[in-house]
């Protein structure tokens, strides 16, 4: 069996990342506002892991409006899923082998 620490995605090193993956796995659609509070970080910090998360075609983005201001939701992808729960698994398997 290979090392499972092989296994971590990279991507999801951050623990700002884990915070919005697991969001998303357990929501539909997050705005961006309930992931800062969530997650407590600035608008710059929350829009620079976001932005990775996306270019990685991990996470969607919709952009909307509620009234006249801007509304900005995002949810995670069936690639992102796999992504993730693959990470986990990895991570499962690391306590396993230790403990």
């Amino acid at each position: 069996m290979s090392n499972p620490v092989a296994q971590l995605n990279k991507v999801f090193d951050s623990r700002i990342r884990i915070g919005i993956m697991s969001a998303l796995m357990v929501g539909d659609d997050v705005n961006f506002n309930d992931l800062k509070a969530l997650i407590d970080v600035t608008d710059g910090n929350l829009a620079t892991h976001l932005k990775t998360l996306e270019e990685q075609k991990y996470i969607k983005v919709q952009k909307g409006f509620i009234g006249r201001k801007t509304n900005t939701t995002y949810s995670i992808t069936a690639a992102g899923e796999k992504a993730f729960r693959a990470h986990l698994d990895a991570l499962e398997a690391i306590i396993r082998n230790v403990t």
